[in-house]
C-alpha cells in the first residue's frame, strides 16, 4: 500500500526510503507534493507556498544572503523497484533513489532541523524534471513567481556523489530531414533516395572533434551526435524523406544562440531540406567565483567538477542566480533498473550543508 505521510523527524536515509515508496512518475505528483506540503507547514519558522505540485518554504530572518535550496519530486517510470529496499551493506534501492530523493531528503531534514540559519533559507520542490521542459514546475514557478526564487546562491541537489559540479552543459536536439523522390525499389532510378543523401550529415558527425574548453578551472567535454535517423515506407520503396536526429551537448561559454550558429556551420554545405530545432535548454556557467560558492566550496571540500548534463542550474542561471549541483546520489546510476544510493552518501551530505548553514 502506497504511503500517504511523511515523518520529518525521522533520519534522512528512513526518509529517503520514505520518498521512495511515494510512487511520482512525472505527473503524477500530487500526493507527495501534499505530503511535502502538509509537513512543511508545521514548521512555524518557514512560510510556505504552492504552485500547482511545486512547494516553496522559506525563511524570513534578518541575514545578509539567500540560499536556495531545490529538488525535484518526481522520477521516471518505475522499474519494478518500488517499494525501496536497505540491505546489509548499507545501501537503498529504489527508484528515486539515487535521482534524486536523496536530495528531496536532506533538503527536508535541512527545513526541519536548521531553525535559526546563517543565511535565509528557500526550499523548491518541484514536478515534472524529467520530461519535456515546458512542464518542468521550477519554470512554472519562475514565470508565475519569479518573487519566489529571489536569492544569492542556489544548490540543486541533483546526484552528484556528494562532489560539487559546476554549472550544466547545454543540449539542443535538431532534426535534420533530406529529401527524395519515391519510386518502385526494382526501378530504383526512377527515383531519389533521400536516405541517401543523408549520407554526409552521418559524415560530418562520424568526423567531428568536440571542443574541451576549460572555465573556472573546470574542463568541459562537448559532444555532437545522431540520437535517432528514421526514414522508408516499405520494403520495396525508395524513401522521399530521411530525418537525422541530432543532439549537440554544449559547454557554458556558448550562449544559445551561438551553439544553434555552430549546428548549422557544420551542416552548411550538406544537402538539407528542413532544419527544425526540437528542444533548446541553455548551458549554465559555473559560477565558482562568487562568493556564496567559495564559502559552500570551503564548507564541504572536495574539488569541483564539472556537469555535463542539463540540469535546473540553467534555471538559475537565467535568473541571474549562480549554481551548483550537489547532492547524495550517484547520476551514473540515474533511471536504472538496479539504482540505488549509498546510505552513508546521504548522511554524508546532510552532514556538510548543516554545518554550512549553522557554522
Amino acid at each position: 500500500m502506497a504511503p500517504s505521510t511523511l515523518d520529518l523527524t525521522a533520519d534522512a536515509p528512513t526518509l529517503t526510503a520514505r520518498l521512495v515508496d511515494f510512487a511520482s512518475v512525472s505527473g503524477d505528483e500530487k500526493p507527495l507534493a501534499d505530503a511535502i506540503e502538509r509537513e512543511l507547514r508545521k514548521l512555524a519558522h518557514l512560510t510556505v507556498d504552492r504552485h500547482g505540485n511545486n512547494i516553496v518554504a522559506r525563511t524570513h530572518l534578518d541575514r545578509a544572503e539567500r540560499i536556495i535550496l531545490a529538488g525535484h519530486i518526481d522520477t521516471v517510470p518505475i522499474a519494478d523497484n518500488v517499494p525501496s529496499r536497505l540491505d546489509e551493506d548499507g545501501v537503498l534501492w529504489g527508484c528515486g533513489t539515487s535521482d534524486m530523493k536523496s536530495g528531496v531528503a536532506v533538503q527536508l531534514r535541512i527545513a526541519q532541523t536548521v531553525t535559526e540559519p546563517n543565511r535565509n533559507l528557500t526550499f523548491v520542490f518541484y514536478d515534472n524534471e524529467e520530461v519535456a521542459a515546458d512542464l518542468n514546475g521550477l519554470g512554472k514557478i519562475a514565470e508565475a513567481h519569479p518573487e519566489w526564487l529571489a536569492g544569492d546562491f542556489a544548490v540543486l541537489l541533483e546526484p552528484s556523489d556528494t562532489e560539487v559540479e559546476g554549472g550544466c552543459q547545454g543540449t539542443l536536439r535538431v532534426l535534420l530531414r533530406t529529401s527524395g523522390e519515391r519510386a518502385h525499389s526494382a526501378r530504383s532510378w526512377m527515383g531519389s533516395n533521400a536516405v541517401h543523401t543523408a549520407a554526409p550529415i552521418l559524415a560530418k558527425l562520424a568526423a567531428y572533434e568536440p571542443r574541451r574548453p576549460v572555465i573556472d578551472g573546470l574542463e568541459y567535454h562537448e559532444g555532437l551526435n545522431a540520437v535517432r535517423i528514421e526514414g522508408g515506407v516499405a520494403g520495396n520503396v525508395i524513401p522521399d524523406v530521411c530525418t537525422v536526429v541530432v543532439n549537440y551537448r554544449y559547454a557554458p561559454d556558448l550562449t544559445g544562440e551561438q551553439a544553434l550558429d555552430h549546428v548549422r556551420e557544420v551542416f552548411a554545405d550538406c544537402d538539407i531540406a528542413e532544419f527544425v530545432v526540437d528542444d533548446h535548454s541553455g548551458a549554465a556557467l559555473p559560477g565558482l567565483s562568487h562568493p556564496a560558492a567559495a564559502a559552500f566550496m570551503a564548507a564541504v571540500g572536495g574539488t569541483a567538477r564539472p556537469k555535463f548534463g542539463w540540469t535546473d542550474v540553467s534555471r538559475f542561471g537565467d535568473l541571474g542566480i549562480p549554481a551548483v549541483n550537489y547532492g547524495p546520489g550517484d547520476a551514473l546510476l540515474a533511471h536504472k533498473r538496479d539504482e540505488h544510493v549509498q546510505v552513508e552518501r546521504i548522511t554524508r551530505c546532510e552532514r556538510r550543508l548543516r554545518a554550512w548553514l549553522t557554522g
